[in-house]
C-alpha cells in the first residue's frame, strides 16, 4: 500500500518535529512527508525541504491528502487566504493547523474549496525537533473541526502515539491558556525564583543548582498526586506571618505576582479542606494593603 502523503507548510520547531515524527512511523512506510518553507535551511534526514515565496503554494500540494499549516497563529489566515486565491486546495483534501488557541475558523478562507478543515494541537512542548517523536508519545492532543478533518487528525495522533480528545472551537482559547500556565508560566515562575535567590546572594548558576532539586521534588509529587494534594508551603499551612514577611521583602511587582499566585493557592487550599478562620487569616495577609 502506498504511503499517505502529508504536506507540512512551516519548517519551524513544531513543523520539523511533526514531520520527523511522521516520517518515522512504520520506518517511513506509512507516511510520505513533504515539508515547505520560505527560505533554504538545513533539515534533518530523512526530510527534504522545498522552498517558495511567502504564502505561495508548494508544488507538491495537490498530492497531499492532508495539508498541515505549521505556522505562527497570526499567519494561519493569511496563508489560508493565499491558498484559496491560488485554488491550491481541493475538496478531497484535509487541511489542519497546529494552533492551540484557534479552531477551524482560522481556515475560513478555504471553506469554498470544500476541503475538510480542522486543527490538531499536541499538548506537549517541543524545543528540540529531533526528540519530537519520543516527546509526543503518550501526550494528549486536542482535535476539532469538520468530521472528516477530526477523523484525519485522530488517525495522525494515534499513529504518533498521542491521545486525541475533542474540544469545541470556542473553547480553544481557554484550553490553550491552560497549556500556557502549565508549561510557559511554569518556566517563568522558576526564572523568578532564580532571580530572587540571586538577590539573596547566589549567582544565577548557583541559584538554579540550588532550586533544581526542589523543582524536581515538586514535579515528582505532581506525578503521584493532583495539584490540590501536592500543594505545600505557607498558604497551605495557613502561615499568615510568613506570607507578610515575604511581601515586605519583595519589590512591588514581585509582590503583585506573589499575591496573585497566593490567592490561587488559597483557593486550592480551601478546596482541600482549609477551615474558614485560617483561610480568612491568609486572605488578610495577601490583601492589597500588604503591598508596599
Amino acid at each position: 500500500m502506498a504511503p499517505h502523503v502529508v504536506g507540512i507548510i512551516g519548517p519551524g520547531r513544531a513543523g520539523v518535529g511533526l514531520a520527523l515524527a511522521l516520517a518515522r512511523v512504520g520506518e517511513g512506510r506509512r507516511y510520505d512527508v513533504r515539508l515547505h518553507g520560505r527560505s533554504k535551511k538545513p533539515v534533518p534526514k530523512p526530510l527534504s525541504l522545498t522552498v517558495g515565496p511567502e504564502n505561495a503554494a508548494p508544488a507538491w500540494i495537490a498530492e497531499a491528502g492532508v495539508v498541515i499549516l505549521a505556522v505562527r497563529d497570526d499567519a494561519i489566515r493569511p496563508l489560508a487566504e493565499a491558498l484559496a486565491r491560488a485554488g491550491a486546495i481541493h475538496r478531497h483534501q484535509v487541511v489542519l493547523h497546529l494552533s492551540g488557541s484557534q479552531g477551524q475558523e482560522a481556515l475560513g478562507p478555504l471553506v469554498g474549496s470544500r476541503a475538510a478543515l480542522g486543527s490538531l494541537h499536541p499538548l506537549q512542548t517541543i524545543s528540540d525537533p529531533s526528540h519530537a517523536a519520543d516527546r509526543l508519545k503518550g501526550a494528549w492532543a486536542a482535535v476539532e473541526g469538520m468530521p472528516p478533518a477530526v477523523r484525519a487528525a485522530e488517525a495522525l495522533a494515534h499513529d504518533l502515539g498521542l491521545r486525541p480528545f475533542h474540544i469545541p472551537s470556542k473553547a480553544k482559547p481557554m484550553y490553550h491558556a491552560s497549556a500556557v500556565f502549565a508549561s510557559n508560566y511554569f518556566v517563568v515562575v522558576e526564572a523568578v525564583a532564580q532571580r530572587l535567590l540571586r538577590h539573596a546572594g547566589l549567582s544565577d548558576a548557583e541559584a538554579w543548582r540550588a532550586l533544581r532539586p526542589l523543582v524536581e521534588g515538586t514535579f515528582e509529587n505532581l506525578t503521584r498526586q493532583e495539584p490540590m494534594a501536592a500543594l505545600t508551603g505557607p498558604v497551605a499551612r495557613g502561615d499568615a506571618t510568613t506570607i507578610r514577611r515575604h511581601l515586605e521583602a519583595l519589590t512591588h511587582d514581585d509582590a503583585v505576582l506573589y499575591r496573585a499566585l497566593g490567592r490561587a493557592a488559597l483557593e486550592l487550599a480551601q478546596k482541600g479542606g482549609m477551615d474558614e478562620a485560617t483561610a480568612a487569616q491568609v486572605a488578610g495577609a495577601l490583601a492589597p494593603d500588604q503591598l508596599q
